[in-house]
Protein backbone atom coordinates (compact mmCIF):
# COMPACT_ATOMS: atom_id res chain seq x y z
CA UNK A 1 0.00 0.00 0.00
CA UNK A 2 2.68 2.69 0.61
CA UNK A 3 3.54 2.28 -3.25
CA UNK A 4 -0.40 3.40 -3.88
CA UNK A 5 0.19 6.23 -0.76
CA UNK A 6 3.64 7.46 -2.76
CA UNK A 7 1.75 7.68 -6.37
CA UNK A 8 -1.27 9.54 -5.16
CA UNK A 9 0.68 11.93 -3.38
CA UNK A 10 2.75 12.10 -6.84
CA UNK A 11 -0.76 12.89 -8.49
CA UNK A 12 -1.14 16.11 -6.17
CA UNK A 13 2.11 17.62 -7.64
CA UNK A 14 0.55 16.89 -11.62
CA UNK A 15 -2.65 18.28 -10.08
CA UNK A 16 -2.91 22.31 -11.67
CA UNK A 17 -1.86 20.76 -14.25
CA UNK A 18 -5.22 18.01 -14.93
CA UNK A 19 -7.33 20.67 -13.62
CA UNK A 20 -6.68 23.35 -15.91
CA UNK A 21 -9.34 21.41 -18.71
CA UNK A 22 -9.53 24.73 -20.64
CA UNK A 23 -6.05 25.13 -21.42
CA UNK A 24 -4.56 23.14 -24.56
CA UNK A 25 -2.36 20.23 -24.08
CA UNK A 26 1.29 20.88 -24.14
CA UNK A 27 3.58 19.38 -27.09
CA UNK A 28 6.03 17.64 -27.24
CA UNK A 29 9.57 19.74 -26.84
CA UNK A 30 7.46 22.18 -25.30
CA UNK A 31 8.54 21.39 -21.97
CA UNK A 32 10.82 24.09 -20.98
CA UNK A 33 10.79 24.92 -17.38
CA UNK A 34 11.96 22.87 -14.35
CA UNK A 35 8.30 22.70 -13.07
CA UNK A 36 7.11 21.13 -16.38
CA UNK A 37 9.60 18.61 -16.73
CA UNK A 38 9.32 17.68 -13.12
CA UNK A 39 5.52 17.33 -13.60
CA UNK A 40 5.43 15.48 -16.79
CA UNK A 41 8.21 12.48 -15.95
CA UNK A 42 6.27 12.28 -12.37
CA UNK A 43 3.15 11.59 -14.89
CA UNK A 44 4.34 9.48 -16.48
CA UNK A 45 5.98 7.36 -13.70
CA UNK A 46 1.89 7.47 -12.15
CA UNK A 47 0.33 7.07 -15.66
CA UNK A 48 2.72 3.58 -15.95
CA UNK A 49 1.85 2.41 -12.59
CA UNK A 50 -2.19 2.74 -13.22
CA UNK A 51 -1.64 1.54 -16.63
CA UNK A 52 0.26 -1.43 -14.88
CA UNK A 53 -3.20 -2.01 -12.61
CA UNK A 54 -5.45 -2.58 -15.20
CA UNK A 55 -9.10 -1.88 -15.40
CA UNK A 56 -9.25 -2.22 -11.25
CA UNK A 57 -8.70 1.87 -11.89
CA UNK A 58 -11.07 3.92 -13.32
CA UNK A 59 -9.17 6.99 -14.04
CA UNK A 60 -11.64 9.89 -14.16
CA UNK A 61 -13.22 8.92 -10.64
CA UNK A 62 -8.98 8.88 -9.72
CA UNK A 63 -8.69 12.40 -11.09
CA UNK A 64 -12.09 13.12 -8.78
CA UNK A 65 -9.90 11.89 -5.68
CA UNK A 66 -7.21 13.78 -6.03
CA UNK A 67 -9.35 16.77 -6.75
CA UNK A 68 -11.81 16.33 -4.30
CA UNK A 69 -8.56 15.89 -1.70
CA UNK A 70 -6.68 19.19 -3.26
CA UNK A 71 -9.96 21.26 -2.71
CA UNK A 72 -10.79 20.15 0.53
CA UNK A 73 -14.15 19.05 -1.29
CA UNK A 74 -16.76 16.48 0.95
CA UNK A 75 -15.27 13.29 0.86
CA UNK A 76 -17.05 10.16 -0.91
CA UNK A 77 -15.71 7.57 1.67
CA UNK A 78 -15.53 7.35 5.08
CA UNK A 79 -11.84 6.53 6.29
CA UNK A 80 -13.37 3.24 7.36
CA UNK A 81 -14.52 2.46 3.85
CA UNK A 82 -11.49 3.76 2.43
CA UNK A 83 -9.06 1.23 4.72
CA UNK A 84 -11.71 -1.67 3.56
CA UNK A 85 -11.05 -1.21 0.03
CA UNK A 86 -7.39 -0.78 -0.33
CA UNK A 87 -7.29 -3.35 1.94
CA UNK A 88 -9.40 -5.47 -0.54
CA UNK A 89 -7.23 -4.21 -3.27
CA UNK A 90 -4.00 -5.45 -1.51
CA UNK A 91 -5.45 -8.70 -1.48
CA UNK A 92 -6.34 -9.35 -4.96
CA UNK A 93 -3.14 -7.85 -5.76
CA UNK A 94 -1.37 -10.75 -3.96
CA UNK A 95 -3.52 -13.42 -5.52
CA UNK A 96 -2.38 -11.95 -8.66
CA UNK A 97 0.72 -11.77 -8.34
CA UNK A 98 0.91 -15.00 -6.69
CA UNK A 99 -0.65 -16.57 -9.79
CA UNK A 100 1.44 -14.83 -11.81
CA UNK A 101 4.66 -16.52 -10.11
CA UNK A 102 3.05 -19.47 -10.08
CA UNK A 103 3.33 -20.05 -14.48
CA UNK A 104 6.42 -18.52 -14.36
CA UNK A 105 7.63 -21.44 -11.97
CA UNK A 106 5.96 -23.77 -13.74
CA UNK A 107 6.92 -22.59 -17.09
CA UNK A 108 10.52 -22.42 -16.38
CA UNK A 109 10.81 -25.88 -14.60
CA UNK A 110 9.09 -27.20 -18.41
CA UNK A 111 11.26 -25.58 -20.32
CA UNK A 112 14.32 -26.32 -17.85
CA UNK A 113 13.82 -29.88 -18.27
CA UNK A 114 13.45 -30.03 -21.63
CA UNK A 115 16.85 -28.12 -22.33
CA UNK A 116 18.19 -30.72 -19.84
CA UNK A 117 16.97 -33.49 -21.70
CA UNK A 118 18.73 -32.53 -24.91
CA UNK A 119 21.57 -31.32 -23.75
CA UNK A 120 22.65 -34.69 -22.49
CA UNK A 121 21.91 -36.51 -25.83
CA UNK A 122 25.18 -34.09 -27.36
CA UNK A 123 28.27 -36.10 -27.38
CA UNK A 124 30.18 -35.42 -24.80
CA UNK A 125 27.77 -34.22 -22.07
CA UNK A 126 28.44 -35.89 -18.90
CA UNK A 127 25.51 -35.79 -16.37
CA UNK A 128 26.32 -36.68 -12.18
CA UNK A 129 24.01 -38.25 -9.67
CA UNK A 130 22.94 -34.86 -8.78
CA UNK A 131 21.94 -34.08 -12.40
CA UNK A 132 24.45 -31.90 -12.99
CA UNK A 133 25.45 -32.31 -16.60
CA UNK A 134 29.19 -30.85 -17.90
CA UNK A 135 31.67 -30.84 -20.77
CA UNK A 136 35.20 -30.63 -21.14
CA UNK A 137 36.07 -27.76 -23.20
CA UNK A 138 39.79 -28.07 -22.72
CA UNK A 139 41.45 -30.51 -20.44
CA UNK A 140 43.83 -29.11 -17.66
CA UNK A 141 46.69 -31.21 -16.00
CA UNK A 142 46.61 -29.60 -12.40
CA UNK A 143 45.51 -30.39 -9.45
CA UNK A 144 41.49 -30.62 -8.03
CA UNK A 145 40.50 -27.98 -5.31
CA UNK A 146 39.00 -29.50 -2.53
CA UNK A 147 35.67 -28.26 -0.84
CA UNK A 148 37.38 -26.14 1.86
CA UNK A 149 39.82 -24.70 -1.04
CA UNK A 150 39.48 -21.18 -2.44
CA UNK A 151 39.93 -20.51 -6.58
CA UNK A 152 40.43 -18.36 -9.25
CA UNK A 153 37.98 -18.66 -11.76
CA UNK A 154 37.30 -16.69 -15.36
CA UNK A 155 33.43 -17.64 -16.41
CA UNK A 156 30.70 -16.31 -18.57
CA UNK A 157 26.72 -17.17 -17.26
CA UNK A 158 23.39 -17.48 -19.13
CA UNK A 159 19.92 -18.75 -19.29
CA UNK A 160 18.77 -21.85 -21.45
CA UNK A 161 17.61 -18.73 -23.88
CA UNK A 162 21.44 -17.29 -24.55
CA UNK A 163 20.69 -14.44 -22.26
CA UNK A 164 23.76 -13.19 -20.62
CA UNK A 165 23.89 -12.69 -17.33
CA UNK A 166 27.23 -12.39 -15.64
CA UNK A 167 30.86 -12.46 -17.25
CA UNK A 168 33.73 -12.08 -15.34
CA UNK A 169 36.11 -11.75 -18.31
CA UNK A 170 34.04 -8.64 -19.43
CA UNK A 171 34.93 -7.05 -15.98
CA UNK A 172 38.30 -7.81 -16.76
CA UNK A 173 39.31 -9.72 -13.60
CA UNK A 174 38.48 -13.45 -12.65
CA UNK A 175 36.54 -13.98 -9.97
CA UNK A 176 38.40 -15.90 -6.38
CA UNK A 177 36.09 -17.60 -4.16
CA UNK A 178 35.96 -20.85 -2.27
CA UNK A 179 34.63 -23.79 -3.51
CA UNK A 180 32.22 -24.29 -0.73
CA UNK A 181 30.57 -20.80 -0.59
CA UNK A 182 28.93 -20.86 -4.19
CA UNK A 183 25.48 -22.66 -5.40
CA UNK A 184 25.83 -26.50 -5.54
CA UNK A 185 26.36 -26.77 -9.30
CA UNK A 186 29.44 -24.56 -8.78
CA UNK A 187 30.73 -26.65 -6.33
CA UNK A 188 30.39 -29.94 -7.37
CA UNK A 189 31.63 -29.18 -10.95
CA UNK A 190 34.53 -27.72 -9.41
CA UNK A 191 35.54 -30.73 -7.84
CA UNK A 192 35.55 -32.44 -11.18
CA UNK A 193 37.75 -29.72 -12.74
CA UNK A 194 41.57 -29.95 -13.10
CA UNK A 195 43.34 -26.70 -12.63
CA UNK A 196 44.15 -25.33 -16.50
CA UNK A 197 40.80 -27.01 -17.41
CA UNK A 198 37.32 -25.04 -18.96
CA UNK A 199 33.63 -27.25 -18.99
CA UNK A 200 30.59 -26.05 -19.87
CA UNK A 201 28.30 -26.81 -17.11
CA UNK A 202 24.15 -26.73 -17.22
CA UNK A 203 22.98 -26.96 -14.00
CA UNK A 204 19.33 -28.11 -12.65
CA UNK A 205 17.64 -25.21 -10.87
CA UNK A 206 17.14 -27.16 -7.63
CA UNK A 207 21.57 -26.95 -7.91
CA UNK A 208 21.18 -23.18 -8.58
CA UNK A 209 18.22 -21.12 -6.86
CA UNK A 210 15.87 -23.22 -7.20
CA UNK A 211 12.02 -21.92 -6.51
CA UNK A 212 13.12 -18.83 -5.49
CA UNK A 213 15.48 -17.38 -8.26
CA UNK A 214 17.66 -14.72 -7.63
CA UNK A 215 15.35 -11.52 -8.61
CA UNK A 216 15.48 -9.78 -10.64
CA UNK A 217 17.43 -11.96 -13.45
CA UNK A 218 17.57 -15.05 -12.42
CA UNK A 219 13.85 -16.59 -12.36
CA UNK A 220 12.62 -19.15 -10.42
CA UNK A 221 13.26 -22.66 -11.46
CA UNK A 222 16.12 -21.51 -13.74
CA UNK A 223 18.72 -23.76 -15.68
CA UNK A 224 21.62 -22.00 -15.58
CA UNK A 225 24.65 -22.91 -18.50
CA UNK A 226 28.09 -21.41 -17.40
CA UNK A 227 31.28 -21.72 -19.10
CA UNK A 228 34.30 -21.96 -16.64
CA UNK A 229 37.79 -21.72 -16.83
CA UNK A 230 39.90 -23.01 -13.35
CA UNK A 231 43.29 -21.01 -13.24
CA UNK A 232 44.47 -21.71 -10.34
CA UNK A 233 44.13 -22.73 -6.48
CA UNK A 234 44.29 -19.81 -4.22
CA UNK A 235 46.94 -20.35 -0.95
CA UNK A 236 45.99 -17.96 1.82
CA UNK A 237 48.31 -15.07 2.31
CA UNK A 238 50.00 -15.49 5.88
Amino acid sequence: MKKIVVCIVACLFLLPGMLRADEPAKKAGELKTFQEKLSYSMGLDVGTYFKGIGDEIDFATLVRGIEDAFKGNPKLLTPEEMAAVQKEFAQKMKVRQEESLRKIKETNKKLGDAYLAENQKKKGVIATKSGLQYEILKKGNGQRPKAADKVKVDYVGKLIDGTEFDNSIKRGEPAVFGVDQVIPGWSEALQLMDVGSKYRIVIPSELAYGEHGAPPVIEPNSVLVFEVELHSIEQDKK
